[in-house]
């Protein structure tokens, strides 16, 4: 078995072994993967944090050794990056922009370096590498991703879909959660009224066949923040979301989520 870890900023895994393939999901830098099968210079890979498989460019990730892999499958050593920072390889200079949600591998607070595979990094622009694990802080996350425009498949602050921007909420706060929507519901335990739902709450909506097909995060004020078109803000109530631009419903509630208490 092979083992990489995504040496970019953010690696898009295709359904299909192409660059015109449709983008099913991300791997942000720092996140580690499984090497399935190879096909000319593509990868089938499977991210190690939520599970995804999808096609790579071979490229656009290191190889490093089961230890290290285990490491990060174990996360020892490493922190999740709360916001957009930029860093410098320490050996040959090479700057990197570092996404939200990142992994900050091996991070030493005293000195701004982590590492991925063999390369050390230095972070230029200053960042506190924190964990937000209340739910109101959560919602300040996602308030600051406002405006990110929504990319089908995207898991980070350059571009999102709604069950990557939950996902990459709840990454920040040190709760793993799955991709998709679908799965992200049978997370947490179920909030019963729309009047007991708490800030960071987790709201699903699904179609005329019952299935799930969106989720947002609610702000415990009447609103809920979820990427659709982009990352939005829009009232929030028993029916579902009302899209104030529009003037009209546009999802249906199915059911509230507490994910964190």
């Amino acid at each position: 078995m092979k083992y990489g870890v995504s040496s970019i900023s953010v690696i898009p895994m295709r359904h299909e072994p192409s660059e015109r393939s449709e983008m099913v999901s991300q791997l942000l830098l720092g996140e580690c993967l499984t090497i399935l099968e190879e096909q000319g210079s593509w990868s089938y890979v499977e991210n190690a944090y939520d599970g995804y498989k999808g096609w790579i460019d071979s490229k656009t990730y290191t190889p490093v050794s089961k230890k290290y892999f285990d490491e990060f499958v174990e996360h020892s050593g490493y922190e999740t990056c709360p916001g957009i920072c930029h860093a410098y390889d320490t050996t040959r200079g090479d700057h990197i922009l570092i996404p939200t949600g990142a992994n900050l591998n091996y991070y030493n607070d005293e000195t701004k370096e982590f590492e991925i595979a063999d390369k050390r990094y230095k972070i230029t622009s200053f960042i506190d590498v924190v964990n937000f694990r209340k739910s109101t802080e959560i919602v300040d996350m996602a308030v600051a991703l406002l405006n990110t425009p929504y990319v089908w498949g995207g898991r980070s602050a350059f571009g999102i879909d709604c069950s990557g921007l939950t996902q990459l909420l709840y990454k920040i706060a040190g709760v793993k959660l799955p991709r998709d929507a679908s799965e992200q519901v049978q997370e947490g335990t179920p909030v019963n009224f729309v009047s007991e739902a708490k800030p960071g709450d987790l709201a699903f909506f699904d179609n005329e066949e019952g299935n799930i097909i969106h989720v947002g995060i609610l702000d415990g004020a009447g609103n809920i923040i979820h990427a659709s078109g982009k990352v939005r803000k829009d009232t929030f109530d028993q029916q579902g979301i009302f899209n104030n631009r529009l003037g009209k419903y546009t999802h249906n509630l199915r059911v509230i989520k507490r994910i964190v208490e």
